[in-house]
């Protein structure tokens, strides 16, 4: 029940929406033969009706993921395009409006009004919402075919200011948010992957979200991420979607069977997966310490984490580095009660996977709920890095924010730099 009323509401907006247009399309072409009017009326309405129940079905129907996530990007897709025409025709009708007004007020002047171009500024304005209207239509369609697996390497030097000597210039690399059941593309996910072992990192960070739901979706790609491997060794933690919270189960026990299974991947695929737990990592004698807890978000997300357990005798390290899936634990928990953490690694955001990043300039929609989204942060002495993730959920493509592959080099500062 709580999600079929939010659906209606769209789908009637939809419905308006696709009247709105169709009579403002229809209205410019009025030359258009009867048999070419009933084509269009069956493709547009066709469509339409077509794209409705799609998304009903994907929702309350138990289809394969892949064909659920066509449904709805489509869906979302085709009612953002028309979203963006909306505001051109409302143009257009308050034109109309003041004209009429003024055909009142000045009953002379009204075959002067009237004399418009051959092409009307109705028929201007309506091609210009098709053309307004294709923009996002286009952006997103590119985003499936290119962005998707367009995988970055993001390179950075991380100063530390406590670093022991025989660790300064060592790499670190970590990748986030595989989310393996949203994947299309084996051959593209597995080039990912080797981008990141040519940077050859001496050790692997992973921040959370294996899967979407259920831990069989990593059975097509779990020869491809066993081939994560580091030296030092790769370490992991859970993210808020792999204890399953929003799949249907059967009962409690089947979803606690699925987290066992997910954490069962981890190791079979010799990742350390840290669950409130710390670990020692020497290098020559010397060594920091490497924190991961289990998912901890601020709001509605699940607070499994426990701080107190994963700081447990660390107090000898003179570098304490913390996995933790969603950035907003660090302003939550970390700066305010944890002052002996130097680096906090997360991801969880995705960049929301539409947005603008240059050099100097990020923006993304997801920026208005989460501070820290992307990229590296500082506070005092502490730091965090926000990783936008490897894969992608819900719309299957990245526009703007690409899938991310960071690479950190390790050196000793007297201050973060």
């Amino acid at each position: 029940m709580g999600r079929i009323i939010p659906l209606i509401i769209t789908t009637i907006t939809l419905l308006v929406f696709d009247l709105y247009i169709y009579k403002a399309i229809t209205s410019i072409y009025p030359q258009w033969p009867q048999k070419k009017k009933r084509i269009f009326n069956v493709l547009w309405w066709g469509y339409t009706i077509l794209l409705i129940l799609g998304a009903f079905v994907s929702i309350y129907v138990n289809i394969r993921l892949g064909t659920r996530t066509i449904l709805l990007v489509a869906f979302f897709i085709t009612f953002v395009s028309k979203f963006f025409f909306i505001p051109i025709l409302l143009v257009d009708d308050i034109r109309r409006l003041i004209v009429w007004i003024k055909r009142k007020i000045n009953v002379k002047n009204t075959q002067a009004i009237a004399a418009e171009n051959p092409i009307s500024r109705s028929a201007f304005l309506v091609k210009s919402g098709m053309a307004v209207a294709a923009i996002p239509f286009a952006t997103l369609s590119y985003g499936i075919v290119s962005g998707a697996y367009d995988y970055r390497v993001k390179h950075h030097t991380l100063y530390l200011p406590n670093l022991p000597k025989a660790f300064d210039g060592i790499k670190l690399g970590q990748i986030s948010d595989i989310h393996s059941g949203s994947f299309y593309n084996k051959k593209a996910v597995a080039g990912g992957i080797n981008l990141l072992l040519k940077e050859k990192p001496d050790f692997i960070f992973f921040t959370g979200d294996l899967v979407n739901n259920r831990a069989e979706e990593m059975r097509d790609y779990q020869d491809i991420f066993s081939k994560v491997k580091a030296p030092l060794g790769v370490f992991s933690t859970l993210g808020n979607h792999d204890y399953g919270m929003y799949e249907k189960w059967e009962s409690e026990k089947a979803r606690l069977k699925n987290l066992a299974n997910i954490i069962k991947t981890h190791e079979l695929m010799g990742w350390d997966l840290l669950m409130n737990q710390n670990r020692s990592l020497k290098v020559d004698g010397q060594e920091i310490g490497i924190l991961g807890i289990e998912n901890w978000g601020a709001g509605r997300f699940p607070k499994y984490g426990k701080m107190t357990e994963a700081i447990k005798n660390t107090d000898h390290y003179p570098v304490k580095l913390l996995l933790s899936h969603d950035p907003s634990h660090w302003q939550a928990q970390i700066l305010p009660h944890y002052p002996q953490i130097d680096a906090v690694f997360a991801g969880h955001t995705h960049g929301a996977q539409f947005g603008v990043e240059l050099p100097n300039f990020k923006w993304s929609p997801v920026q208005y709920i989460y501070n820290e989204w992307d990229g590296l942060y500082q506070q005092g002495k502490q730091q965090l890095y926000v990783n936008v993730g490897f894969g992608f959920i819900g719309y299957p493509g990245r526009v703007g924010i690409f899938p991310e592959i960071t690479v950190f080099t390790l050196k000793a500062s007297e201050k973060p730099a």
